[in-house]
Protein backbone atom coordinates (compact mmCIF):
# COMPACT_ATOMS: atom_id res chain seq x y z
CA UNK A 1 0.00 0.00 0.00
CA UNK A 2 2.88 2.29 1.08
CA UNK A 3 4.60 2.01 -2.88
CA UNK A 4 1.02 3.12 -4.11
CA UNK A 5 0.13 6.14 -2.20
CA UNK A 6 2.88 8.21 -4.10
CA UNK A 7 1.39 7.18 -7.41
CA UNK A 8 -2.57 7.68 -5.52
CA UNK A 9 -1.47 11.17 -4.81
CA UNK A 10 0.04 12.25 -7.77
CA UNK A 11 -3.07 11.09 -9.85
CA UNK A 12 -5.42 13.28 -7.56
CA UNK A 13 -2.88 16.32 -8.09
CA UNK A 14 -3.39 16.05 -11.73
CA UNK A 15 -6.93 15.51 -11.29
CA UNK A 16 -7.30 19.16 -9.21
CA UNK A 17 -6.13 21.36 -12.29
CA UNK A 18 -9.79 23.12 -13.05
CA UNK A 19 -8.63 26.08 -14.47
CA UNK A 20 -10.70 27.68 -16.99
CA UNK A 21 -8.66 27.49 -20.19
CA UNK A 22 -9.70 29.90 -22.74
CA UNK A 23 -9.05 29.69 -27.00
CA UNK A 24 -8.12 32.31 -29.49
CA UNK A 25 -11.66 33.37 -30.74
CA UNK A 26 -11.98 34.14 -34.51
CA UNK A 27 -14.30 36.97 -36.40
CA UNK A 28 -16.91 34.82 -38.48
CA UNK A 29 -15.98 34.38 -42.08
CA UNK A 30 -19.53 33.84 -43.91
CA UNK A 31 -19.80 37.44 -45.08
CA UNK A 32 -15.61 37.64 -45.95
CA UNK A 33 -15.20 38.00 -49.91
CA UNK A 34 -11.87 35.78 -50.74
CA UNK A 35 -9.13 37.67 -51.76
CA UNK A 36 -7.37 35.99 -55.10
CA UNK A 37 -3.53 35.27 -54.09
CA UNK A 38 -0.56 35.31 -56.59
CA UNK A 39 0.30 31.51 -54.95
CA UNK A 40 -1.86 28.34 -55.57
CA UNK A 41 -0.35 27.29 -51.99
CA UNK A 42 1.32 28.46 -48.87
CA UNK A 43 2.53 27.20 -45.93
CA UNK A 44 2.61 29.23 -42.20
CA UNK A 45 5.53 28.32 -40.56
CA UNK A 46 5.34 27.85 -36.56
CA UNK A 47 5.10 31.60 -35.39
CA UNK A 48 7.60 33.00 -33.39
CA UNK A 49 6.28 34.13 -29.72
CA UNK A 50 8.41 36.08 -27.00
CA UNK A 51 8.65 33.52 -23.66
CA UNK A 52 6.19 35.89 -21.70
CA UNK A 53 3.31 35.56 -24.40
CA UNK A 54 3.75 31.24 -25.29
CA UNK A 55 3.35 30.57 -21.44
CA UNK A 56 0.04 28.83 -20.89
CA UNK A 57 -0.35 31.72 -18.21
CA UNK A 58 -2.99 34.65 -19.64
CA UNK A 59 -0.86 37.63 -19.24
CA UNK A 60 -2.30 41.47 -18.59
CA UNK A 61 -0.30 44.54 -18.28
CA UNK A 62 -0.34 46.31 -14.37
CA UNK A 63 -0.16 50.55 -13.85
CA UNK A 64 3.75 49.70 -13.42
CA UNK A 65 4.37 47.85 -16.55
CA UNK A 66 4.61 44.72 -15.58
CA UNK A 67 2.64 41.83 -16.91
CA UNK A 68 1.42 39.18 -14.30
CA UNK A 69 -0.85 36.17 -14.72
CA UNK A 70 -4.42 36.37 -14.75
CA UNK A 71 -5.37 33.98 -11.22
CA UNK A 72 -6.74 30.97 -13.20
CA UNK A 73 -6.69 31.44 -16.58
CA UNK A 74 -4.72 29.61 -18.75
CA UNK A 75 -4.72 29.39 -22.75
CA UNK A 76 -6.39 26.01 -23.76
CA UNK A 77 -3.51 25.57 -26.42
CA UNK A 78 0.08 26.58 -26.69
CA UNK A 79 0.16 30.17 -27.71
CA UNK A 80 2.73 29.58 -30.87
CA UNK A 81 0.37 26.80 -31.99
CA UNK A 82 -2.77 28.07 -31.63
CA UNK A 83 -1.74 31.07 -33.30
CA UNK A 84 -0.25 29.58 -36.36
CA UNK A 85 -3.22 27.08 -37.11
CA UNK A 86 -5.62 30.59 -36.22
CA UNK A 87 -3.82 32.29 -38.76
CA UNK A 88 -3.60 29.37 -41.46
CA UNK A 89 -6.92 28.41 -40.96
CA UNK A 90 -8.28 32.55 -41.42
CA UNK A 91 -5.97 32.76 -44.93
CA UNK A 92 -7.53 29.42 -45.81
CA UNK A 93 -11.42 31.07 -45.37
CA UNK A 94 -10.79 34.03 -46.78
CA UNK A 95 -8.44 33.34 -49.29
CA UNK A 96 -8.12 31.21 -52.81
CA UNK A 97 -4.86 29.66 -51.87
CA UNK A 98 -4.57 25.94 -50.35
CA UNK A 99 -2.78 26.79 -46.91
CA UNK A 100 -1.28 25.00 -43.76
CA UNK A 101 0.54 24.58 -40.94
CA UNK A 102 4.15 23.54 -40.99
CA UNK A 103 5.15 20.80 -42.01
CA UNK A 104 3.43 21.04 -44.83
CA UNK A 105 1.44 18.18 -45.61
CA UNK A 106 1.63 18.14 -49.32
CA UNK A 107 4.17 16.05 -51.52
CA UNK A 108 4.40 19.13 -53.68
CA UNK A 109 5.86 21.89 -51.42
CA UNK A 110 3.65 24.79 -50.80
CA UNK A 111 4.55 28.06 -53.60
CA UNK A 112 5.34 30.57 -50.67
CA UNK A 113 6.09 30.49 -47.01
CA UNK A 114 5.34 32.95 -44.17
CA UNK A 115 7.51 33.31 -41.29
CA UNK A 116 5.86 35.50 -38.52
CA UNK A 117 8.16 37.01 -35.76
CA UNK A 118 6.35 38.48 -32.97
CA UNK A 119 8.10 40.75 -30.89
CA UNK A 120 5.15 42.16 -28.70
CA UNK A 121 1.80 40.40 -27.85
CA UNK A 122 0.36 42.20 -24.72
CA UNK A 123 -2.94 43.39 -22.95
CA UNK A 124 -1.80 46.79 -22.32
CA UNK A 125 -3.03 49.29 -19.89
CA UNK A 126 -4.58 51.44 -22.40
CA UNK A 127 -7.18 49.17 -22.98
CA UNK A 128 -5.89 47.49 -26.17
CA UNK A 129 -4.70 44.08 -27.00
CA UNK A 130 -1.05 45.10 -28.97
CA UNK A 131 0.90 42.76 -31.42
CA UNK A 132 3.44 43.77 -33.24
CA UNK A 133 6.63 42.16 -35.12
CA UNK A 134 7.45 41.11 -38.59
CA UNK A 135 6.20 39.08 -41.36
CA UNK A 136 8.72 36.88 -44.03
CA UNK A 137 7.13 35.91 -47.20
CA UNK A 138 9.31 33.56 -49.29
CA UNK A 139 9.22 31.58 -52.69
CA UNK A 140 11.77 29.08 -53.53
CA UNK A 141 10.85 29.56 -57.41
CA UNK A 142 10.69 33.41 -56.74
CA UNK A 143 6.23 32.68 -57.67
CA UNK A 144 6.11 36.22 -55.37
CA UNK A 145 8.78 38.57 -54.69
CA UNK A 146 10.45 37.64 -51.21
CA UNK A 147 9.84 40.65 -48.51
CA UNK A 148 9.85 41.37 -44.73
CA UNK A 149 6.63 43.14 -43.66
CA UNK A 150 6.90 44.72 -40.23
CA UNK A 151 3.13 44.97 -38.30
CA UNK A 152 1.71 46.90 -35.75
CA UNK A 153 -1.72 46.15 -34.53
CA UNK A 154 -3.65 47.62 -31.75
CA UNK A 155 -7.13 45.59 -31.18
CA UNK A 156 -9.69 47.23 -28.40
CA UNK A 157 -10.44 44.87 -25.37
CA UNK A 158 -14.10 44.70 -24.45
CA UNK A 159 -12.52 44.11 -21.09
CA UNK A 160 -9.41 42.94 -19.28
CA UNK A 161 -11.04 39.68 -18.57
CA UNK A 162 -9.43 36.53 -19.80
CA UNK A 163 -12.51 36.29 -22.18
CA UNK A 164 -11.80 39.91 -23.40
CA UNK A 165 -8.16 39.02 -23.68
CA UNK A 166 -8.91 35.93 -25.57
CA UNK A 167 -11.26 37.81 -28.22
CA UNK A 168 -8.59 40.57 -29.08
CA UNK A 169 -5.87 37.87 -29.63
CA UNK A 170 -8.38 36.28 -32.29
CA UNK A 171 -9.32 39.75 -33.57
CA UNK A 172 -5.24 40.45 -33.88
CA UNK A 173 -4.56 37.63 -35.69
CA UNK A 174 -7.35 38.03 -37.80
CA UNK A 175 -5.89 41.08 -38.71
CA UNK A 176 -2.37 40.11 -39.10
CA UNK A 177 -4.22 36.99 -41.85
CA UNK A 178 -5.38 40.48 -43.72
CA UNK A 179 -2.19 42.23 -43.84
CA UNK A 180 -0.72 38.94 -45.35
CA UNK A 181 -3.47 37.99 -47.81
CA UNK A 182 -2.95 41.88 -48.64
CA UNK A 183 1.07 41.64 -49.41
CA UNK A 184 0.48 37.81 -50.84
CA UNK A 185 -2.53 39.48 -53.95
CA UNK A 186 0.09 41.93 -55.09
Amino acid sequence: MRRFLPLLLLSLAACGDTDPRYLMASTPTAEITRTALRVATLEIRQVSLPAYANDDLILREEADGALTPIKGALWADTPARAMTQHLADRLSATTTAQVAAEPWPLARPAQAEVDVRVSQMASRTDGKLHLSGQFAVSSFDQVVRERIVPFAIAVPLSTDTPAGIAAASGQAVDRLAGQISVTLSR
